[in-house]
């Protein structure tokens, strides 16, 4: 999703006269065909010219099956940049692999920054922006952030929102998924849910206290809840007993789907009442399509989504969960407004600055 943009503004560089080539590496992280190679096809992105393989695994498996792979499509494919984006695995195993063979790194979405080593993301992104050249950040936050680290400024682009490009230029072209007839979906008539972090997800107990907190102060609307793996594994195992105390029962109030394309989930966001999540790449887009946003994690590496959007943190006690709801329901909710520089321009920018930079202009 992030990178469809760059690949955009990219080519459109090409047809402008300049000359530049690029590679699309695919490290097979994101191994769900409904999580991966729908994005590919749905958002016009090139075909990559090689794929990884890295597949599931521990987070140092797939950290050294990445960097194994990348490095020797480096070694077989010099270049004078690599581009990581986000701060997934594969984001932090090219960065280390392309330095170490002494290849420039520019970082999409650099400086963000939740102060929580107990999330893999959060040292992905601090060893990627430990060892990058041009950062590419979304936000005055993240540049303070890499400024306290010691970057100089001549080193940060405040570009914009690579994810927001994406939702612009497709936000017309949004699916309705199949669900919506199934269950006869209104506008603002139902809730969607996504989960899949461990601290709300690999502890059954704890899911199930969430998904029934959610399920009892939903106000009776449908809620929608397209599964990720990580959660599927867990919920298979629940008994029919607690299954129906947590929504999933033979008449339920949470409804289980399939991971959908990027398309049809945010058709289904665009017109939720609320969107409940873990996620930080939704917190941005409801902020943008002014939908209100809890977010069940005790920090957040986008806290715009927060004082300037829709977005509030509810932290992961299922018991806070009601209140923020009940908020809602009453009315109380903000109105939020879209950060500076979520335009859908922020490839643009980038591609711009990365043409400068490479030509010593």
């Amino acid at each position: 999703m992030k990178i469809a943009p760059v690949i955009h503004a990219l080519e459109h560089a090409v047809k402008r006269g300049h000359t530049i080539s690029y590679r699309i590496v695919h490290t097979g992280q994101h191994y769900d065909p409904n999580l991966s190679d729908t994005f590919f096809k749905e958002l016009n992105i090139p075909h990559p010219h090689v794929n990884l393989g890295a597949g599931s695994g521990t987070q140092a498996e797939q950290t050294a099956g990445i960097m194994t792979g990348f490095e020797k499509e480096l070694m077989s494919n010099p270049t004078d940049l690599v581009i990581v984006v986000g701060d997934v695995t594969s984001t932090m195993a090219c960065a280390i692999t392309a330095k170490k063979l002494n290849t420039r790194v520019a970082h999409i979405e650099a400086g963000i920054r939740s102060f929580d080593l107990t999330m893999p993301e959060e040292i992905n992104r601090m060893v990627t922006d430990s060892i990058t050249d041009w950062f590419f950040t979304t936000s005055h936050f993240a540049n303070e952030n890499l400024r306290k680290a010691g970057i100089p400024d001549n080193r940060i682009f405040f570009t914009g929102n690579v994810m927001i490009d994406t939702l612009m230029k497709n936000r017309p072209r949004f699916v309705r998924p199949a669900i919506w007839q199934q269950l006869s979906l209104k506008d603002k008539g139902f809730i969607v849910i996504t989960l899949h972090r461990p601290v709300n997800v690999d502890s059954p107990e704890n899911l199930k206290r969430l998904l029934g907190s959610i399920a009892d102060a939903s106000g009776g609307l449908p809620v929608i809840f397209p599964v990720h793996p990580r959660t599927r594994k867990v919920i298979k195992d629940f008994s029919p007993a607690v299954l129906q105390s947590c929504g999933l029962g033979a008449s339920p109030s949470i409804h289980l789907t399939e991971p959908m394309s990027y398309l049809e989930f945010n058709y289904l966001v665009e017109r939720a009442l609320a969107v409940i999540t873990d996620s930080g790449g939704i917190t941005e887009e409801t902020t943008v399509m002014g939908v209100p946003c809890l977010t069940l994690r005790d920090s957040t590496e986008r806290p715009e989504t927060c004082t300037i959007g829709t977005n509030e943190l509810v932290g992961t006690d299922p018991a806070a969960i009601g209140p923020v709801l009940g908020k809602l329901f009453n009315g109380g909710w903000k109105r939020g407004s879209t950060p500076e520089l979520w335009d859908g321009k922020a490839a643009e920018r980038i591609v711009e600055v990365i043409i400068r930079e490479l030509s010593g202009v």
